[in-house]
Protein backbone atom coordinates (compact mmCIF):
# COMPACT_ATOMS: atom_id res chain seq x y z
CA UNK A 1 0.00 0.00 0.00
CA UNK A 2 1.22 3.48 -0.95
CA UNK A 3 0.37 6.64 0.97
CA UNK A 4 0.19 9.26 -1.78
CA UNK A 5 0.17 13.02 -1.06
CA UNK A 6 -1.69 14.40 -4.09
CA UNK A 7 -1.28 18.15 -4.04
CA UNK A 8 -1.41 19.08 -7.72
CA UNK A 9 -3.26 18.10 -10.88
CA UNK A 10 -0.23 16.27 -12.29
CA UNK A 11 0.18 14.48 -8.95
CA UNK A 12 -3.34 13.15 -9.26
CA UNK A 13 -2.51 12.07 -12.81
CA UNK A 14 0.46 10.14 -11.41
CA UNK A 15 -1.78 8.50 -8.81
CA UNK A 16 -4.10 7.30 -11.59
CA UNK A 17 -1.16 5.88 -13.57
CA UNK A 18 0.11 3.97 -10.53
CA UNK A 19 -3.35 2.55 -9.89
CA UNK A 20 -3.55 1.43 -13.51
CA UNK A 21 -0.26 -0.40 -13.05
CA UNK A 22 -1.74 -2.36 -10.16
CA UNK A 23 -0.38 -0.46 -7.17
CA UNK A 24 -2.67 -0.05 -4.17
CA UNK A 25 -2.74 3.46 -2.79
CA UNK A 26 -4.61 5.83 -0.55
CA UNK A 27 -4.29 9.51 -1.39
CA UNK A 28 -4.42 12.58 0.83
CA UNK A 29 -5.72 15.91 -0.46
CA UNK A 30 -6.68 19.21 1.15
CA UNK A 31 -9.75 20.17 -0.90
CA UNK A 32 -13.05 18.51 -1.79
CA UNK A 33 -12.45 19.44 -5.42
CA UNK A 34 -9.23 17.42 -5.51
CA UNK A 35 -10.97 14.55 -3.72
CA UNK A 36 -13.68 14.50 -6.38
CA UNK A 37 -11.15 13.90 -9.17
CA UNK A 38 -9.71 10.95 -7.24
CA UNK A 39 -13.14 9.56 -6.47
CA UNK A 40 -13.95 9.52 -10.18
CA UNK A 41 -10.93 7.24 -10.69
CA UNK A 42 -11.84 4.94 -7.80
CA UNK A 43 -8.86 5.96 -5.67
CA UNK A 44 -9.44 5.95 -1.89
CA UNK A 45 -8.62 9.29 -0.26
CA UNK A 46 -8.45 11.31 2.94
CA UNK A 47 -9.37 15.00 2.91
CA UNK A 48 -7.50 17.33 5.26
CA UNK A 49 -4.00 18.07 6.49
CA UNK A 50 -2.37 15.44 8.70
CA UNK A 51 0.03 15.74 11.61
CA UNK A 52 2.90 13.27 11.96
CA UNK A 53 0.86 11.36 14.55
CA UNK A 54 -2.22 11.23 12.32
CA UNK A 55 -0.11 10.12 9.37
CA UNK A 56 1.48 7.42 11.52
CA UNK A 57 -1.95 6.15 12.50
CA UNK A 58 -2.97 6.06 8.83
CA UNK A 59 0.22 4.20 7.93
CA UNK A 60 -0.49 1.60 10.61
CA UNK A 61 -4.17 1.28 9.80
CA UNK A 62 -3.65 0.87 6.03
CA UNK A 63 -0.37 -1.07 6.32
CA UNK A 64 1.43 1.50 4.20
CA UNK A 65 4.79 0.37 2.82
CA UNK A 66 5.98 3.56 1.09
CA UNK A 67 5.12 7.27 1.01
CA UNK A 68 5.05 9.17 -2.27
CA UNK A 69 5.02 12.89 -1.57
CA UNK A 70 3.56 14.67 -4.59
CA UNK A 71 2.31 17.64 -2.60
CA UNK A 72 2.44 21.16 -4.05
CA UNK A 73 5.97 22.59 -4.44
CA UNK A 74 5.09 25.23 -1.83
CA UNK A 75 3.43 22.86 0.67
CA UNK A 76 6.56 22.84 2.78
CA UNK A 77 4.94 21.60 5.98
CA UNK A 78 3.23 18.69 4.21
CA UNK A 79 6.59 17.47 2.90
CA UNK A 80 8.27 17.82 6.27
CA UNK A 81 5.41 15.89 7.89
CA UNK A 82 5.64 13.10 5.30
CA UNK A 83 9.42 12.79 5.70
CA UNK A 84 9.12 12.69 9.48
CA UNK A 85 6.36 10.05 9.33
CA UNK A 86 8.38 7.91 6.93
CA UNK A 87 11.43 8.08 9.18
CA UNK A 88 9.41 7.38 12.33
CA UNK A 89 7.79 4.34 10.75
CA UNK A 90 10.89 3.06 8.96
CA UNK A 91 9.37 3.13 5.48
CA UNK A 92 10.73 4.57 2.20
CA UNK A 93 9.91 8.11 1.10
CA UNK A 94 9.83 9.30 -2.53
CA UNK A 95 9.36 12.93 -3.55
CA UNK A 96 7.78 13.85 -6.89
CA UNK A 97 8.04 17.50 -7.91
CA UNK A 98 7.56 19.37 -11.16
CA UNK A 99 10.82 20.45 -12.80
CA UNK A 100 11.87 24.02 -12.05
CA UNK A 101 12.03 26.65 -14.77
CA UNK A 102 14.61 29.34 -15.34
CA UNK A 103 13.63 32.86 -16.43
CA UNK A 104 16.41 35.26 -17.34
CA UNK A 105 14.89 38.64 -18.09
CA UNK A 106 15.49 42.13 -16.68
CA UNK A 107 11.75 42.36 -15.92
CA UNK A 108 11.92 39.35 -13.56
CA UNK A 109 12.94 39.79 -9.93
CA UNK A 110 13.39 36.59 -7.94
CA UNK A 111 12.79 36.56 -4.18
CA UNK A 112 12.98 33.83 -1.56
CA UNK A 113 9.89 34.56 0.55
CA UNK A 114 6.35 35.92 0.37
CA UNK A 115 7.34 38.62 2.86
CA UNK A 116 10.17 39.77 0.61
CA UNK A 117 7.80 39.89 -2.36
CA UNK A 118 5.24 41.94 -0.44
CA UNK A 119 7.87 44.39 0.79
CA UNK A 120 9.29 44.84 -2.71
CA UNK A 121 5.79 45.43 -4.10
CA UNK A 122 5.28 48.40 -1.75
CA UNK A 123 7.67 50.39 -3.93
CA UNK A 124 5.44 49.85 -6.95
CA UNK A 125 2.79 52.16 -8.39
CA UNK A 126 -0.19 50.78 -10.30
CA UNK A 127 -2.19 47.55 -10.38
CA UNK A 128 -0.61 44.45 -8.89
CA UNK A 129 -1.94 41.08 -10.10
CA UNK A 130 -1.44 38.65 -7.21
CA UNK A 131 -1.49 35.02 -8.37
CA UNK A 132 -0.03 33.34 -5.29
CA UNK A 133 -3.27 31.90 -3.88
CA UNK A 134 -5.19 32.50 -0.67
CA UNK A 135 -2.95 30.78 1.88
CA UNK A 136 -0.50 33.68 2.09
CA UNK A 137 -2.92 36.44 1.10
CA UNK A 138 -2.72 38.14 4.51
CA UNK A 139 1.02 38.79 4.04
CA UNK A 140 0.26 40.89 0.96
CA UNK A 141 -2.89 42.63 2.16
CA UNK A 142 -1.13 43.73 5.35
CA UNK A 143 1.59 45.43 3.32
CA UNK A 144 -0.28 46.65 0.25
CA UNK A 145 -3.94 47.40 0.96
CA UNK A 146 -4.46 51.07 1.68
CA UNK A 147 -1.20 52.08 0.04
CA UNK A 148 -1.56 55.17 -2.11
CA UNK A 149 -1.44 54.50 -5.87
CA UNK A 150 -1.52 50.70 -5.45
CA UNK A 151 -4.42 48.47 -6.44
CA UNK A 152 -4.18 44.77 -5.56
CA UNK A 153 -6.12 42.34 -7.75
CA UNK A 154 -6.24 38.81 -6.30
CA UNK A 155 -6.63 35.77 -8.53
CA UNK A 156 -7.57 32.56 -6.74
CA UNK A 157 -9.76 29.48 -6.72
CA UNK A 158 -13.51 30.18 -6.66
CA UNK A 159 -14.47 28.61 -3.35
CA UNK A 160 -16.39 29.91 -0.35
CA UNK A 161 -13.39 29.87 2.00
CA UNK A 162 -11.34 32.07 -0.32
CA UNK A 163 -14.13 34.60 -0.73
CA UNK A 164 -14.62 34.75 3.03
CA UNK A 165 -10.89 35.28 3.51
CA UNK A 166 -10.87 38.11 0.97
CA UNK A 167 -13.79 39.75 2.77
CA UNK A 168 -12.12 39.41 6.16
CA UNK A 169 -8.87 40.90 4.84
CA UNK A 170 -10.57 43.83 3.15
CA UNK A 171 -10.24 42.80 -0.50
CA UNK A 172 -13.25 44.26 -2.29
CA UNK A 173 -15.24 42.26 -4.87
CA UNK A 174 -14.09 44.18 -7.92
CA UNK A 175 -10.50 43.24 -7.05
CA UNK A 176 -11.15 39.48 -6.94
CA UNK A 177 -10.74 37.14 -9.91
CA UNK A 178 -12.31 33.86 -8.75
CA UNK A 179 -11.36 31.30 -11.38
CA UNK A 180 -9.81 27.85 -11.66
CA UNK A 181 -6.90 27.17 -14.00
CA UNK A 182 -4.74 26.17 -15.64
CA UNK A 183 -4.79 29.19 -17.97
CA UNK A 184 -3.53 29.73 -21.49
CA UNK A 185 -1.14 32.54 -22.30
CA UNK A 186 -3.99 34.22 -24.19
CA UNK A 187 -6.24 34.24 -21.13
CA UNK A 188 -3.45 35.59 -18.95
CA UNK A 189 -2.83 38.32 -21.50
CA UNK A 190 -6.51 39.25 -21.58
CA UNK A 191 -6.72 39.43 -17.77
CA UNK A 192 -3.59 41.57 -17.51
CA UNK A 193 -5.03 43.97 -20.07
CA UNK A 194 -8.50 43.99 -18.53
CA UNK A 195 -7.14 45.08 -15.15
CA UNK A 196 -4.40 47.40 -16.50
CA UNK A 197 -1.83 45.27 -14.69
CA UNK A 198 1.55 46.88 -14.10
CA UNK A 199 3.11 44.20 -11.83
CA UNK A 200 2.60 40.44 -11.48
CA UNK A 201 3.49 38.46 -8.36
CA UNK A 202 3.63 34.70 -8.87
CA UNK A 203 5.27 31.50 -7.64
CA UNK A 204 7.70 29.17 -9.34
CA UNK A 205 5.13 26.38 -9.48
CA UNK A 206 6.27 24.71 -12.70
CA UNK A 207 4.79 23.85 -16.09
CA UNK A 208 1.53 22.28 -14.90
CA UNK A 209 0.98 25.23 -12.57
CA UNK A 210 1.05 27.41 -15.70
CA UNK A 211 3.78 29.66 -14.38
CA UNK A 212 5.28 29.78 -17.87
CA UNK A 213 2.04 31.09 -19.39
CA UNK A 214 1.75 33.70 -16.66
CA UNK A 215 5.35 34.76 -17.18
CA UNK A 216 5.32 34.73 -20.96
CA UNK A 217 2.14 36.80 -21.14
CA UNK A 218 3.48 39.36 -18.66
CA UNK A 219 6.88 39.67 -20.30
CA UNK A 220 5.39 40.06 -23.78
CA UNK A 221 3.33 42.97 -22.44
CA UNK A 222 6.38 44.48 -20.73
CA UNK A 223 4.98 43.87 -17.23
CA UNK A 224 7.52 43.36 -14.42
CA UNK A 225 7.25 40.09 -12.47
CA UNK A 226 8.17 39.25 -8.89
CA UNK A 227 8.85 35.50 -8.83
CA UNK A 228 8.82 33.72 -5.48
CA UNK A 229 11.29 30.82 -5.52
CA UNK A 230 10.43 27.39 -4.19
CA UNK A 231 11.22 26.54 -0.57
CA UNK A 232 14.68 25.04 -0.17
CA UNK A 233 14.08 21.54 1.21
CA UNK A 234 16.51 18.65 0.97
CA UNK A 235 14.72 15.60 -0.41
CA UNK A 236 16.60 12.30 -0.19
CA UNK A 237 14.75 10.77 -3.15
CA UNK A 238 13.52 13.48 -5.49
CA UNK A 239 11.99 12.67 -8.87
CA UNK A 240 10.90 15.11 -11.56
CA UNK A 241 9.14 12.67 -13.88
CA UNK A 242 6.56 9.90 -13.61
CA UNK A 243 9.12 7.48 -15.02
CA UNK A 244 11.60 8.21 -12.23
CA UNK A 245 8.93 7.60 -9.61
CA UNK A 246 7.94 4.29 -11.14
CA UNK A 247 11.58 3.19 -11.39
CA UNK A 248 12.25 3.95 -7.72
CA UNK A 249 8.97 2.39 -6.68
CA UNK A 250 9.75 -0.76 -8.63
CA UNK A 251 13.16 -0.92 -7.01
CA UNK A 252 11.62 -0.67 -3.55
CA UNK A 253 9.05 -3.36 -4.24
CA UNK A 254 11.72 -5.66 -5.67
CA UNK A 255 14.15 -4.95 -2.86
CA UNK A 256 16.78 -3.31 -5.08
CA UNK A 257 16.85 0.02 -3.25
CA UNK A 258 17.29 0.76 0.42
CA UNK A 259 15.76 4.24 0.69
Amino acid sequence: MILFLAGTSDARELAVKLKQKGYELIATVVTDSAASSLQQQGIPYHVGRLSVQQMTELISDKQVQVIIDASHPYAEEASKTAMAAAQENGIPYIRYERPTQEFVDPLVTEVETYEEAAQLATTHVGTIMLTTGSKTLAIFTAKLLGQENIRVVCRMLPNKENMEKCDALGVIQRDIIAIQGPFSKELNTALYKQYDTTLVITKESGKVGSVDEKMEAALELGIPVILIKRPKIHYANKCTSFEEVQEKLGGIINGKYEL
